[in-house]
């Protein structure tokens, strides 16, 4: 007797996508080299159109990870090359223009906001978007959520000017797109997340070589740069005369009033070091050093009226020292098996921190080293000389400048 065979159970169909459409495969399948979100919308509307789905207006509202922003909007419509992309700031989210919106909802849970826009409908009063959407003669809007992973809910929405609205069937063509849509947006975000983190904590030039592969310990390149270190003076007592969230607000301005500058010039921060900062000006960019002696000028201006601030408040004024060399800096990961730290070494940096150290003995607040003044193209009436100086550490001594207040 031949055994009994029995046939594999049938499993029971998806829910999704309930169409298959072109512009599915084209969002799974061929947006691979498509970085930015904003472009991705809008070939997204574009594609819609041409498919006959009467998108008139598109919006993308993301939490993003930003140290300036805690969300933005990507808007598209009709006519338009580039999506406009607002950002908005910390704390938004208590304004009454946040509580005023339909996103809102979608952000409290809702799972769909759809508003039909006809004459004499004062339902379209209870958002002055809706308002405003309703006078520019849209017919109808719809908001979804946009599931990302561990619960994280951003939305999308679209609009028309069709005269009937959308259809059920146009409804269900855009709601099918929401799982596509989702995935194609994570990534972008994750991958923006990734950047912004990077260049928050360690800097664009560093960012881009560790996301470019330079994660292994050892790795890493030399610049030829100009090289600023700034440290704080008696930060120590300063702390322990105020409460902490006085310090972290003076720190923080101390390094607003410093660091803007620098980078407002093409300087890069390396890396801050409790109360200090290293920084450098890529000898690449023949103006670096002047760019870097303008940054310290326009540093110390603003630390100037910090101070008068921090008086006014019944605070000390804040005192530093700012060292400044020139040479090869030695950009590289180092640190333990698992823990890495990118950072800059090499002698031209000992110099610079040893110039910095010397601020406090001869009472300057900014000192330079001969060869960095050579370099300068300005005039010699900006600078003073100090004399060879032994440098702690260092064979050879050092000829140092002044700079002239």
């Amino acid at each position: 007797m031949s055994p009994i065979t029995t046939m594999p159970c049938r499993p029971e169909p998806g829910i999704w996508p309930r169409e298959r459409r072109p512009i599915l495969d084209w969002l799974m399948n061929e947006t691979s080299s498509q970085r930015f979100l904003d472009n991705l919308l809008v070939e997204l509307c574009e594609r819609l159109v041409l498919e006959g789905v009467p998108v008139a207006r598109s919006s993308l509202h993301l939490r993003i990870q930003h140290p300036q922003w805690q969300g933005a909007r990507i808007l598209w419509q009709p006519g338009l090359e580039q999506a406009h992309i607002d950002t908005f700031d910390y704390n938004v989210d208590t304004t009454e223009l946040f509580l005023r919106r339909p996103a809102t909802e979608i952000y409290n849970g809702a799972s769909e906001v759809r508003q039909r826009f006809v004459a004499g409908n004062d339902e379209a009063a209870a958002y002055p978007l809706f308002e405003e959407l309703q006078r520019d003669g849209f017919t109808d809007y719809v908001a979804w959520p946009i599931q990302h992973t561990l619960g994280k809910r951003h939305v999308v929405t679209f609009a028309t000017k069709k005269s009937t609205g959308f259809s059920n069937y146009e409804i269900v063509y855009l709601k099918d797109l929401l799982p596509a849509l989702a995935l194609a947006s994570e990534i972008r975000m994750k991958n923006a997340m990734a950047r912004t983190l990077l260049e928050t904590y360690v800097g664009p030039h560093a960012s881009a070589e560790i996301l470019a592969g330079a994660t292994t310990r050892g790795s890493g390149k030399t610049v030829s740069a100009a090289i600023m270190i700034c440290d704080l003076r008696d930060f120590t007592a300063l702390s322990d005369l105020w409460p902490r969230d006085d310090i972290i607000e003076i720190l923080n301005g101390y390094f607003d009033a410093l660091c803007e500058p620098i980078e407002a010039r093409g300087g890069e921060i390396l890396k801050f070091m409790g109360d200090g900062l290293l920084a450098v000006f890529p000898l690449s960019n023949p103006n670096a050093c002047a760019d870097l002696l303008e940054a310290i000028k326009d540093g110390r201006k603003r630390m100037s009226h910090l101070n008068e601030t921090l008086v006014k408040g019944g605070k000390s004024p804040l005192r530093y020292g700012i060292g400044v060399h020139v040479g090869d800096v030695m950009y590289g990961n180092i640190g333990s098996r698992k823990r890495l730290d990118f950072t800059a070494i090499g002698p031209a940096v000992n110099i610079a921190s040893r110039l910095e150290e010397l601020t406090k003995e001869v009472r300057r607040p900014v000192l330079l080293s001969s060869e960095f003044v050579q370099l300068v193209q300005g005039s010699s009436s900006e600078f003073f000389e100090l004399g060879s100086r032994r440098l702690r550490g260092l064979e050879k001594p050092v000829s140092v400048f002044g700079l002239v207040d």
